[in-house]
C-alpha cells in the first residue's frame, strides 16, 4: 500500500482548487478513493480549455478521429464546423486584453448553448473555434450554422461595467465523407476552406462545402464492414477527385 503522506500533490491539488466544479473526497476517509478522485479530474482538466471551459484542442482532435471511424463505419452525416471571430484584434487593441477574454467567454457559452448535447465545440486556438455535429443531415447543417451566426451576432457582451459591444462570427463547414475512412488533417483543411472562404467574401457570413454524394452498393458495405471487422482499413479519401472515372464513385479507391 502507498502512504499518502510520501506522494507529492500539493501542485495537482492546486491545480483542481481553481476548478469550481472539481470536488474532492476527504484524503483520510479512503486513500483509494481520494487518489482515484484525483486522476480522474486532472484527466477531466487536461481536456478542458481553462479560459472557456469547452473542449481544448487535444480533446476536439480525437473527438474528431472517432467521429471518421464513426461515419466509415455507419455512413451517417457529420459536419466539421471552423468558426472565428471577426477582427477580435480590434477588440483587444481597444478595450484590452480581459474585454477579449470576456468575449470569448461569452462567445463560448452562446456556442455551447447553440448546439445539441452529443456535439462537441471546442476552442480551436485563439479566437478560433470547431464544433463536431454527428448525424446531421446537408439539409440540417447550413441552418444550424446560420443560428450559430444569427445568436453571436444578436449578443451584447458586457467588456466593462458601462460598456457593451457586439462582435461577429465567420462560419466555415464540410461534411466527412460518408463510408470513407479520412483523416483529421483533410476534413480540417477543407473546412478551414470553407472559413477562408467566409472571410474573404465579407465576414458574418457561413459557407459549407457541397456534400459529396457517394453511391454504395450493398456488396460494397458488405466489403467496407467485413475490412473495418478485421481492424483493416477498406477505403481511403483520394487526394484528388480527378480520377473518378470509375462508377463506384470519385472519393474512393480500393485497398488490398
Amino acid at each position: 500500500m502507498i502512504d499518502m503522506r510520501d506522494l507529492r500533490l500539493d501542485d495537482a491539488r492546486a491545480l483542481l482548487e481553481h476548478d469550481p466544479t472539481c470536488r474532492l473526497p476527504e484524503p483520510e476517509e479512503s486513500p483509494t478513493v481520494y487518489m482515484q478522485s484525483v486522476v480522474d479530474n486532472l484527466c477531466e482538466l487536461s481536456l478542458k480549455d481553462p479560459l472557456t471551459g469547452l473542449a481544448n484542442r487535444r480533446h476536439f482532435r480525437n473527438v474528431l478521429a472517432r467521429e471518421i471511424d464513426a461515419v466509415a463505419r455507419s455512413g451517417d452525416s457529420a459536419l466539421l464546423l471552423m468558426m472565428d471571430i471577426d477582427h477580435f484584434k480590434k477588440v483587444n487593441d481597444n478595450y484590452g486584453h480581459l474585454a477579449g477574454d470576456r468575449v470569448l467567454q461569452a462567445i463560448a457559452n452562446c456556442l455551447a448553448s447553440c448546439v445539441r448535447p452529443m456535439d462537441t465545440v471546442a476552442r480551436y486556438g485563439g479566437e478560433e473555434f470547431a464544433a463536431i455535429l454527428p448525424n446531421c443531415p446537408a439539409s440540417y447543417g447550413k441552418i444550424v450554422a446560420e443560428r450559430i451566426r444569427e445568436t453571436v451576432g444578436n449578443l451584447s457582451i458586457s467588456v466593462s461595467p458601462l460598456l457593451s459591444i457586439q462582435v461577429t462570427l465567420s462560419i466555415g463547414g464540410a461534411y466527412a465523407p460518408e463510408w470513407v475512412r479520412s483523416t483529421t488533417a483533410l476534413w480540417s483543411d477543407r473546412a478551414d476552406i470553407q472559413l477562408y472562404r467566409a472571410k474573404t467574401e465579407g465576414r458574418n457570413r457561413v459557407c459549407i462545402e457541397q456534400q459529396r454524394e457517394i453511391a454504395v452498393s450493398a456488396e460494397e458495405k458488405s466489403m467496407l464492414f467485413g475490412h473495418l471487422s478485421m481492424g483493416d482499413p477498406a477505403w481511403l479519401e483520394c487526394a484528388s477527385s480527378d480520377a473518378s472515372d470509375g462508377a463506384a464513385g470519385s472519393a474512393m479507391n480500393k485497398v488490398n
